[in-house]
């Protein structure tokens, strides 16, 4: 059996933002703690989400502090935040960063305790403060999942939270949003997609639904993200992207994801890399392991990614177009190749704390295979070749 996510109320599509207002006054709701990081809170955008909810008479207090990878103080700030202002629900606006610290800020102010509290599997026992997620981004889906990630600051590592409790009530997908998106963050966000919708097709916990959603999902993100980043104002593939995010979110919001999240997320926490440029980097080098355990994974991902996959065709073949599909992508997005382009040295590099930290994440379990310490050393290793 299976048990599939998605929130209740999608809008989805271009202009869909001025249904914010009405949507969330059917619901009844009061005040909102805003939550979203300074850039967007300086932002033309921001003006268009706040007028809908000026002309809807509903109040908000904004929290415009979240960092690129949001942490335990980003999420404690904004949880005292809505205490003293009474908020009855949250706005997330932007990308992962915010939307994932308003999942941990709206577990905690219903369920108590501290971030680390709810690190892993469900660890919730309320559902948490309503959220209606903005999104500004064509890769994290986070605005649609079960999963949120926090930097615990202390021990430098993200923390990976899968709670159903944290689903958003509403979430919203313009793409009217996204046209200011700039060409590497349109990149390295729908690289994050793209590795969504492998993992999710790759993993042990993939079903027909979840199948013909990443599917769908690559197929989209194969011809329209190379548009979206060379044109940032086509709003017809920045529309096809909303709706390859779409789809990929709800496929690994249900069957899961891998490795390349596990060792992406050990990344971010020590050196502050964006999480889908790690995901783009890792993708093609875990899933050439991974294709030595489960090449049979990797025709219908092959299919999406363009190739005539016939029945003479191998499993191996699909695997190896895929490997080499996700690299043509990268590169044509202009993806870095190597931890070198970003200024990450190897002698300074801690294979073991990461290698480790990654053997535990809670993504690991989804992968096809599980990798020992020193497979897992060997993979990150191939990220300075």
């Amino acid at each position: 059996m299976a048990t599939f996510y998605v929130p209740a109320i999608n809008l989805i599509g271009k202009g869909c933002i001025k249904e914010l207002g009405s949507n969330v006054k059917e619901l009844g709701y009061k005040k909102a703690l805003f939550v979203t990081d300074n850039f967007l809170a300086k932002s033309e955008m921001i003006d268009v989400v706040l007028a809908e909810l000026d002309n809807a008479e509903i109040d908000y207090v904004i929290y415009a502090d979240v960092d690129p990878n949001p942490t335990c103080k980003n999420v404690n700030e904004g949880v005292a935040m809505a205490q003293a202002e009474n908020c009855d629900f949250i706005i997330s606006f932007g990308g992962g960063s915010p939307q994932d610290a308003a999942s941990a800020i709206s577990i905690i102010l219903t369920n108590g305790g501290k971030p680390q509290d709810y690190e892993g599997l469900h660890k919730s026992a309320k559902a948490g403060l309503p959220v209606v997620a903005i999104n500004t981004t064509a890769g994290t889906s986070a605005e649609i999942t079960i999963n949120y990630v926090i930097t615990d600051e202390d021990r430098k590592v993200k923390m990976v939270m899968v709670d159903k409790n944290s689903l958003a009530k509403i979430s919203v997908n313009d793409p009217e949003l996204m046209l200011t998106m700039p060409k590497s963050l349109t990149a390295a966000t729908g690289m994050d997609a793209l590795t969504h919708a492998i993992e999710s097709m790759v993993t042990p916990g993939a079903y027909a639904v979840t199948e013909v959603l990443a599917s769908g999902a690559i197929e989209l993100i194969r011809e329209y993200l190379p548009k979206a980043v060379e044109n940032g104002t086509d709003l017809d593939a920045r529309d096809k992207m909303v709706n390859a995010i779409f789809l990929g979110g709800m496929a690994f919001n249900n069957a899961g994801l891998g490795y390349v999240h596990s060792m992406a997320h050990q990344l971010g926490a020590v050196y502050h890399l964006p999480h889908g440029v790690c995901c783009a980097m890792l993708l093609p080098i875990v899933e050439a392991e991974n294709a030595k355990f489960a090449p049979e994974r990797f025709r219908k991902v092959a299919k999406a990614l363009g190739l005539a996959v016939t029945a003479d065709v191998s499993d191996q073949a699909c695997a190896d177009y895929t490997v080499e599909e996700i690299k043509r992508l990268s590169k044509v997005v202009g993806i870095p190749t190597s931890l070198n382009e970003l200024g990450i040295k190897e002698e300074e590099f801690d294979y073991d704390y990461l290698s480790k930290n990654a053997m535990i994440d809670a993504c690991a379990p989804g992968n096809p295979f599980t990798p020992t310490l020193e497979e897992t050393i060997a993979m990150y290793k191939k990220l300075f070749q």
